[in-house]
């Protein structure tokens, strides 16, 4: 029985780490809940190591649980704190009038928006919609597996849905949201010859907060419009994420 109660111990750890292999490979949008089941894994393994060799190192499998806990409890709550703030941030100011906003690019598959660009192009034409009078620059390079630019795509999406294409400002140049800001200030300060000192900013509601930041260090004040993930897994994935793009900011500055 024992053999038996020990071998269904282990099939909790080996269940993360299939989820793990699952969602990282077998289901798009979803790399990031791959990594944390695999986290998962590797603590419920520990624990279980532990326990199983206390009998013969009782004092280091103490101290060695006791770190473990200590450590985990401190991460638990930072990742709490941090993923407060992201989802406070997520909210945004819709309803804010804005006379430029600017819309942040994501993947383009071919010529066609990814998930998250799609939802991000369906906000800027619901704002622009109720703001007529404001300015969108659209923003984002190509990749090397992208058919177009971010740009391109969104600014052929917007067109199509009846946006006046001198509304729609293209920025092809970035690669990263801080280019992205960067760039899109440049490009208002050329057509205009000044920089506002705010600016709208459409983006998925997860990345409001780090968007906001990235705009500071370019000297302006993000007014965040959210765009809405339509997948709660998705979702859920994202707001994760962002809390280790948080820290990465953090602790490396970029």
């Amino acid at each position: 029985m024992k053999r038996y109660a020990f071998l269904l111990k282990w099939l909790i750890p080996s269940a993360f780490l299939l989820l793990s292999l699952f969602f990282y490979t077998g289901i798009h949008g979803h790399s990031f809940l791959g990594l944390v089941c695999l986290f998962l894994a590797g603590v419920v393994s520990c624990y279980f190591l532990f326990d199983s060799l206390k009998k013969r190192f009782s004092k280091t499998c103490k101290v060695l649980t006791v770190t473990l806990t200590v450590i985990l409890c401190i991460g638990f709550l930072l990742f709490a704190i941090t993923e407060g703030i992201i989802i406070h941030a997520s909210f945004g100011q819709p309803e804010a009038d804005c006379p430029y906003i600017v819309v942040l690019g994501a993947k383009v598959n071919g010529t066609s928006p990814s998930l998250s660009l799609a939802d991000r192009i369906r906000a800027a034409e619901a704002y622009l919609n109720a703001h007529p009078d404001t300015i969108a620059i659209l923003s984002g390079g190509q990749g090397a597996d992208e058919g177009i630019s971010e740009a391109q795509c969104m600014f052929n999406e917007l067109t199509a849905r009846g946006i006046d294409p001198s509304r729609l400002w293209l920025e092809e140049k970035s690669t990263s949201t801080q280019e992205n800001l960067r760039f899109t200030m440049a490009l208002i300060e050329e057509k205009t010859g000044s920089r506002p000192d705010s600016i709208g900013l459409i983006s998925s509601e997860y990345h409001l907060f780090r968007a906001g930041i990235f705009a500071k260090d370019c000297g302006v004040t993000a007014i965040g419009i959210p765009a809405q993930t339509g997948w709660f897994s998705i979702k859920l994935n994202y707001f994760m994420r962002e809390v280790a793009g948080i820290w990465h900011y953090i602790l490396l500055g970029y």
